[in-house]
């Protein structure tokens, strides 16, 4: 009997389906072949399984394949919109739009873009996390080249509303691009109706590999245009060279497929999971949910508990439960959540978070089980810090 955490981190990584793992194997002993190799059954063979992943990964957008580009992850994705749009785009304008709640794989290249002489607006979003659709409007200006939104954020699992925001950049003639890593496989997405230009999809989210993603660009009505991030043997039409890893390939394409399939029902059975874990802590006083209370992905639950430090509070839970404060990217950093300190949360508040982030392998007994867990933690710091403070004020007087 294993006497590891249950694992609610769901939103840095997952673990790998088995039917996943299953389609992957054959790819690395047997049909190991370079897709690239087009004079030998080795290389038809991938090329074979290359182009059914992509018609897979295509059709779950719906996107055409060849306008899906095969990445190192979600990260590069991001790089290769932003930079690559910046960089192609440059002469029509330099002005970029995103949200101050973004994943740092858009933040810090807008940043950097920042020092290259882009001038980047960074809009702020409602106490709930969704942005004023208005103030996007009014942000858009003759030299905006670019929008990026993401579509479900990684920390607090709030759900923009992509359809009204492709619209509105249609409307303006400007490039929508959004971060969709959290959102693949666990919402209904549509490049055609939700008017999205470009798309940064990653596997491991959705019970796939790490180490593969994919950007989806739009090929006609506009036609996108980006500059290559890298350069070398002209893969991927040119715009992202290097040999594409067939085994990761079939597998974000078997995770996708898998995750479609179950879609419905397993957001109805995360969503029944994470309510009861919500309403079992809301037993307790002053505990505050981050994000909109519906308009979020269904296995997301973040909460900020007052009267207790943050770290200690994950320290209470991490022999049951491996939970995170925030995104697991930057989880080593101890500044507050900048997604929590942008919905208008007190450092105080921002520190004293915790994100459950529960999955397809989570069961109702181990979310029964965290939820007592969780609540004795609570109880137990908010009864030492309680006695501090009186002993403290003792000593004063």
């Amino acid at each position: 009997m294993s006497n590891r955490p249950i694992y609610l981190d769901c939103h840095a990584t997952t673990p790998m389906d088995e039917r996943v793992l299953e389609a992957m194997l054959p790819y690395f002993t047997e049909h190991f072949g370079n897709p690239s190799s087009m004079s030998h059954v080795y290389g038809w063979e991938a090329e074979a399984a290359l182009k059914q992943a992509r018609q897979k990964l295509a059709d779950a957008i719906g996107a055409t394949p060849e306008e899906i580009i095969f990445t190192s992850g979600a990260t590069e994705a991001n790089n290769l919109a932003l930079k690559g749009v910046a960089e192609a785009y440059f002469s029509q304008g330099r002005h970029i739009i995103t949200v101050e709640t973004e994943h740092k794989a858009i933040l810090d290249p807008c940043r950097y873009l920042q020092t290259l002489g882009f001038e980047v607006t960074f809009l702020s979003v409602q106490p709930d996390g969704l942005i004023d659709l208005a103030q996007l409007e009014q942000a858009i200006r003759p030299d905006t080249i670019l929008v990026s939104v993401m579509a479900a954020n990684n920390e607090i699992g709030v759900l923009q509303s992509l359809g009204e925001i492709g619209a509105i950049c249609r409307q303006q003639q400007v490039l929508f691009h959004t971060d969709a890593a959290q959102g693949i496989g666990k919402i209904l997405l549509d490049v055609e109706e939700m008017k999205i230009d470009l798309m940064s999809l990653t596997a491991h989210k959705i019970y796939g590999p790490k180490g593969i993603g994919a950007l989806y660009m739009r090929r006609r009505n506009p036609r996108v245009r980006v500059a290559p991030q890298i350069q070398g043997g002209g893969q991927e039409r040119g715009i992202r060279s290097g040999t594409l890893p067939i085994p990761q390939i079939v597998g974000f394409a078997k995770a996708v497929e898998l995750a479609l399939e179950e879609l419905k029902s397993e957001s109805q059975r995360l969503l029944q999971l994470r309510d009861y874990l919500w309403h079992a802590l809301c037993k307790l006083e002053n505990i505050h949910l981050n994000g909109h209370p519906t308009q979020r992905l269904p296995g997301n639950l973040n909460i900020s508990v007052e009267g207790v430090d943050g770290s200690a509070l994950l320290l209470g839970l991490q022999s049951t439960a491996a939970v995170s404060s925030g995104s697991a990217c930057s989880s080593g950093n101890v500044a507050p959540s900048h997604v929590l300190l942008a919905l208008g949360q007190s450092e105080m508040l921002a520190y004293a978070s915790v994100r459950f982030g529960i999955g397809r392998f989570n069961s109702t007994a181990e979310i029964e089980q965290v939820a007592q867990h969780t609540i004795s933690a609570i109880e137990s710091l908010r009864q030492s810090q309680a006695a501090v403070s009186k002993s403290a004020n003792l000593k004063v007087r």
